[in-house]
């Protein structure tokens, strides 16, 4: 079973999955419950899969949102994630960027209503590398 955030190094990895409608969120093998739970809190779904060997953990995007309301979620989510310190990528045909911008503007102004960390927990520091672009 593939993992793109294993593959890409990333902490989440945002994407459409190919010959579906469905939007990933895919994290590395063994992600800290704290990426998980802000995952769920920004509105993503967990699923899990269990084998005889690991478990494995991705979140996606509600399947009762039309296309366009999902990109709108996955999106707005992803500088919620980046302020955690998380990095993240996020392919073009899921990203819309007026979304991504009024999360920025939200947060900037106060006035978010994504999740936010809870105060007094920092993010893993896992890389010191910059994080990918978003388009």
């Amino acid at each position: 079973m593939g993992n793109r955030a294993d593959e890409y190094g990333t902490d989440v990895e945002i994407y459409r999955r190919a010959l579906t409608s469905t939007i990933h969120a895919d994290t590395p093998t063994g992600a800290p419950e704290q990426l998980l739970d802000l995952l769920d809190r920004l509105g993503f779904k967990r699923r899990e899969a269990r084998t005889v060997g690991p478990v494995y953990i991705w979140h996606e995007v509600p399947a009762h949102l039309d296309s366009a309301e999902q990109q709108r979620l996955a999106s707005r989510a992803v500088p919620t994630l980046l302020l955690a310190g998380y990095t993240v990528n996020c392919t073009p045909d899921v990203f819309d960027e007026t979304a991504y911008q009024q999360a920025v503007h939200e947060i900037r102004s106060g006035t978010s209503r994504q999740a936010t960390r809870p105060s007094g927990t920092a993010a893993p520091a896992r890389r010191h590398a910059s994080t990918r672009r978003i388009p």
